[in-house]
């Protein structure tokens, strides 16, 4: 029998966050996907290095694939260091594989990386997103609501 699976994601130590995903997007569903790595690049992101604002997740002949991440060369590492920006393969289940490429292809939706962490057991984990496009019109209504809520916040901690 399969271990239930926690209904948030257990992030230990969280490396890079993309917080424009948010603006630009609207976040549908979530998934977590594990992250192939090669050795240098489990010490690059240990240290606290990596970069995914420009970064997106395709769906390639049934496999997931993370493009334009950035998790940069190793500075202790020797001639075996790692390609900063190469394609790195997600690992997700067949069926989550098969939802994102439904969604993917007949919805015309986006997968985007939300966050790069460290779970409880020390592994390497891809927060992603499965994303619907935001319009500017979109996007200051997003920034109106966000004000307004700082605004709401302020007046109930000054009225008590």
């Amino acid at each position: 029998m399969a271990r239930p699976k926690p209904a948030t994601f257990d992030k230990q130590k969280t490396v890079a966050e993309n917080r424009r995903a948010r603006y630009d997007y609207f976040i549908e569903d979530k998934f977590e996907a594990g992250l192939a790595l090669q050795g240098t690049e489990v010490k690059a992101l240990r240290a606290g290095e990596a970069s995914i604002a420009e970064s997106y997740a395709e769906v390639r002949n049934g496999e997931v694939w993370l493009i334009n991440a950035n998790i940069p060369e190793y500075t202790h590492g020797n001639r075996l260091n790692h390609e900063p920006r190469r394609p790195r393969k997600l690992l997700l289940h067949a069926r989550e594989i098969e939802k994102l490429f439904g969604a993917v292809e007949r919805k015309g939706m986006t997968l985007i990386p939300l966050s790069i962490y460290f779970n409880a057991t020390g592994r390497a984990k891809v927060e992603l997103g499965l994303a619907k496009g935001k319009q500017a019109q979109d996007k200051r209504q997003t920034i109106k609501d966000r004000d307004w809520q700082r605004d709401k916040a302020r007046l109930m901690r000054e009225r008590g």
